[in-house]
């Protein structure tokens, strides 16, 4: 049945505001579906009257949920504080492995998988009171991109506006779902030169879908408008180099800004135009966590090996390295030349033409970059535009930071986790150390602590996760092993904690 063949008598204020907003749908251009077969393929299904009647709350929209878009905080309602009591457990629900943190958008919990024996990539979507699962799309991916041994091509978290769904790929680019799974548009991207694959998730801010990408060469920041994918500005970062954090929205006196981690640097850019307006140095040679706006401040920690002062990695001067493997004398270096397991380690990145042999610019690009490198958390009070001076750095901490984990900012403490579980908390004003300790579970830990009723919850990468009071005397309160392991961050809403695990989605309570 057609649209236009729907008749407005009688129909509720719900109904007719789904019907019109179906007929003044945009026409959505990349290959997106025609209004058309939209309406009509809707109109067939068994379920058009209960579309109808959710219709006018699913395209109304709502907040913005991407990730850490809730800074890992959680307010007003109890949550568990053991995970091994059986009570909690609302339900479980086998899914395919991947990294990405679920986002919890209008009752659907939707998140993103990678199958590695069919190689399918697939976005889900499952619903928030029973784990039931409402529809599976599968992206349209012709190859799979190569990733880190601990890494996984379905590691970008999705993004919703609460009427359209958002996932990025970097084996394909990005799809947008409605929040019934029908494909609204798409995005292929080119594949991104990057032997450890793509990582950094989309965000959302004034009706546009921000993409950063850090990679090898070609490193960029996007906007896209959210209803048809078309691209509204796009800036190059030429200076960048590969990291995998994902940008930030933050907003003080009346401006909204977009905060990018890359190596090297955090930058700040303007959402209406992409213009950068602020920078700053002193960040590590690779970025993964993102950063965290509060207040007026902004929280930036970045740590990878080889930045640390006892530590420190460096290359020899590029003359020194000619003499000593230079064999055929052609004034480069190939992989069979070069006797260097540090050097050999990172070829891939250092060949930005991927001609296989190494030149003076492309040695000297990465020994500048090692050279610079800082391991370190800083707080920031941007005060002005362009290139921040030393005067914007409130204080600086050099011990204790995660390489993958984004540190949680809540109620005047800063908590960061790093590998072996050690925990180190900062008086978010001062930076002044208020405790080191360790978790129960050592290891590596990649998932985010995030906060809720008084207490802080940690995951380990080998799935133990623990839970610790957010007072000032440490105290674990729990621990438990799924078993399992975790690498997405874990998310609170709505008095319920979702933990994803390798092998499944748990949601637990205390209701």
């Amino acid at each position: 049945m057609a649209l236009g063949h729907v008749a407005a008598k009688g129909e509720s204020n719900p109904t007719r505001f789904a019907r019109k907003l179906l007929i003044l749908r945009p026409r959505l251009t990349l290959r997106a579906q025609s209004p058309a077969c939209y309406s009509d393929n809707i109109m067939k299904c068994s379920f058009w009257p209960l579309f109808l009647c959710s219709a006018a709350a699913v395209f109304a929209g709502g907040k913005a949920e991407y990730f850490r878009s809730d800074r890992g905080i959680a307010v007003g309602r109890s949550l568990p504080n053991n995970f091994e009591d059986a009570s909690v457990l609302a339900w479980k629900t086998n899914v395919a492995s991947g990294h990405s943190t679920p986002t919890v958008v209008n009752g659907r919990i939707i998140l993103t998988c990678y199958d590695d024996q069919s190689r399918e990539l697939s976005t889900i979507a499952l619903d928030m009171k029973s784990g039931t699962r409402f529809w599976k799309q599968a992206a349209p991916a012709s190859r799979i991109e190569p990733v880190h041994r601990v890494g996984s091509p379905a590691a970008a978290t999705p993004a919703s506006d609460g009427e359209r769904v958002y996932v990025f790929f970097g084996s394909y680019g990005i799809l947008c779902y409605d929040l019934h799974g029908k494909k609204i548009w798409e995005r292929p991207f080119p594949p991104f030169q990057d032997e450890f694959g793509a990582a950094s998730s989309p965000v959302l801010v004034d009706g546009k879908l921000i993409l950063a990408q850090d990679h090898d060469v070609d490193s960029f920041v996007m906007a896209m408008d959210c209803a048809t994918g078309r691209t509204l500005w796009k800036t190059p970062r030429p200076d960048a180099v590969r990291s995998y954090s994902t940008p930030a929205i933050w907003e003080r006196n009346g401006r909204k800004e977009i905060l990018v981690a890359g190596a090297l640097q955090i930058a700040s850019y303007d959402p209406a135009s992409g213009k950068p307006l602020w920078w700053k140095d002193g960040l590590a040679r690779i970025v993964i966590p993102i950063p965290v706006p509060s207040a007026d401040m902004v929280y930036m920690a970045s740590w990878s090996p080889g930045g640390d002062a006892a530590q420190r990695l460096t290359l020899q001067s590029w003359e020194s390295a000619l003499e000593k493997w230079d064999a055929n004398k052609d004034g480069k270096l190939s992989k069979a030349e070069i006797d260097d397991r540090e050097v050999l380690e990172r070829f891939f990145r250092m060949d930005l033409d991927q001609g296989g042999t190494l030149d003076q610019k492309e040695w000297d690009r990465h020994a500048e970059v090692f050279r610079r490198a800082q391991n370190a958390i800083v707080a920031l009070r941007p005060s002005g535009n362009g290139e921040l001076s030393d005067g914007d750095v409130v204080w600086k901490y050099q011990r204790g930071i995660p390489y993958v984990a984004t540190p949680l900012v809540h109620q005047g403490k800063v908590w960061m986790v790093k590998d072996g579980g050690i925990v180190t908390r900062l008086d978010a004003v001062t930076g002044k150390v208020l405790s080191e300790e360790r978790l129960p579970a050592l290891g590596g830990y990649y998932a985010s602590p995030v906060t809720g009723d008084g207490k802080v919850y940690f995951a380990s990468e080998a799935g133990v996760v623990s839970v610790v009071s957010a007072a000032n005397e440490w105290k674990v309160i729990s621990k438990h092993d799924f078993r399992e392991r975790i690498y997405a961050t874990p998310v609170i809403s709505d008095g319920r904690i979702y933990i994803r695990t390798e092998k499944a989605l748990y949601c637990f309570s205390k209701q």
